[in-house]
C-alpha cells in the first residue's frame, strides 16, 4: 500500500489560513498533522486528521511535536508548513521592544525551531519545507514595521535555507501572502499610547488596523482559495514538475499578491503603499494627517 504524503501544518485555528490549509491538503489524500497552541482542532480531528498541541515559541513543545510526529509518520515527514504566526500593528516609534521580540519569537525563531527540529524526519523523506511570509515584507505600510520586518526576516532566512538544504535532498518554499480572509486580525485591541507623536493620526491607525477587510483596491482573498492554490502548486509531481522546473521558490497568493510582486520586480513596490494608503475608506487624508503631524512635532 503507497504511504499517504505527510503534511505538518503549524498555526491551525479555525478561521485562519492554517486550518484551511488543512483542510485543503487533507482533501489531497494526504496525512495532515494540524497543530495549534489551544486545544481548538476539534473540527480537523473529526475530519480524520491527526493533531497536536504546540507552541512553537517553547522548544520543549517544539522537541515533543517531533517525537509524536515521528511516531506518527515513521520518521519520514514529506512537508513541513511553517505558518504559525500573529500580526500587530504600531508606529515604529510606539513599538513596545519586548512585544517586538514576542512577535520575532512566533514569526520567525518559532520557524527556525521547527525546522531544526524536524530536519531529520523532512531528511528520511527528501521532503519540502513551506514558509509563510507576506506581502507586507515587501511594500512600505505604515504601521507595519515590525510585523514586516519579521517577514522580510523569513524570506532572507528560506532563501539561504533553500541553498543549505538542498545537498540534503529537502526543498524549501516561501508564500509570499497577500490580504487573506481569515482572523489574523482579531488579536487583542491595540490603540496608540499616550503622548503617541502620531496623535493626528489616531483615526487613521483604527481604520488601518482592519485595512485587510475594507481596502478596495486589494480585496480579501477567501482562504480555501488561497489553500488550495498553495496545496496544488506543491504537490503535483512527475513529468508536471520536471516540465514546470520543480517546485518553485516562492508563491504570491491572496489580494494584491499579483500587484506586489510586478511592482516588487521592477523597483516600484511604493506604489503599491500609495495605493492602499488612498484606497482605505474615506477619512482624513494621509497628507493631512502628515500635516498635522509635523505641526505636533513643531
Amino acid at each position: 500500500m503507497k504511504r499517504k504524503t505527510t503534511v505538518l501544518i503549524t498555526g491551525c485555528s479555525p478561521g485562519g489560513i492554517g486550518y484551511a490549509l488543512a483542510v485543503a491538503f487533507h482533501r489531497r489524500g494526504c496525512h495532515v498533522i494540524a497543530t495549534a497552541r489551544r486545544d481548538v482542532l476539534g473540527d480537523l480531528a473529526d475530519m480524520g486528521m491527526s493533531t497536536l498541541r504546540l507552541d512553537v515559541t517553547d522548544a520543549a513543545s517544539v522537541a515533543a511535536c517531533k517525537d509524536d510526529v515521528a511516531k506518527m509518520t515513521d520518521c519520514k515527514l514529506d512537508i513541513l508548513v511553517n505558518n504559525a504566526g500573529f500580526f500587530y500593528c504600531m508606529p515604529a516609534l510606539d513599538y513596545d521592544v519586548d512585544e517586538a521580540k514576542r512577535l520575532f519569537d512566533t514569526n520567525l525563531f518559532g520557524t527556525m525551531r521547527m525546522c531544526q527540529a524536524l530536519s531529520g524526519l523532512l531528511i528520511a523523506a527528501r521532503g519540502l519545507i513551506i514558509n509563510t511570509s507576506s506581502v507586507s515584507s515587501k511594500l512600505p505600510a505604515p504601521f507595519h514595521s515590525v510585523y514586516a520586518a519579521s517577514k522580510a526576516a523569513m524570506n532572507a532566512y528560506s532563501d539561504v535555507l533553500r541553498v543549505e538544504m538542498e545537498p540534503l535532498g529537502v526543498r524549501v518554499m516561501v508564500t509570499i501572502t497577500g490580504s487573506v480572509q481569515s482572523h489574523v486580525y482579531d488579536g487583542p485591541p491595540t490603540s496608540l499610547p499616550a503622548g503617541s507623536r502620531y496623535e493626528p493620526a489616531r483615526e487613521y491607525f483604527q481604520r488601518a488596523l482592519k485595512a485587510a477587510d475594507n481596502i478596495r483596491l486589494c480585496p480579501p482573498m477567501p482562504a480555501e482559495r488561497y489553500a488550495e492554490h498553495v496545496a496544488g502548486k506543491t504537490l503535483p509531481k512527475g513529468w508536471r514538475r520536471r516540465l514546470l522546473g520543480g517546485t518553485p521558490h516562492s508563491v504570491w497568493k491572496g489580494g494584491g499578491a499579483t500587484r506586489t510582486w510586478l511592482l516588487d520586480r521592477v523597483g516600484l513596490s511604493w506604489l503599491t503603499s500609495w495605493a492602499m494608503l488612498i484606497s482605505l475608506p474615506p477619512g482624513p487624508s494621509w497628507d493631512l494627517l502628515r500635516r498635522s503631524v509635523r505641526a505636533k512635532a513643531s
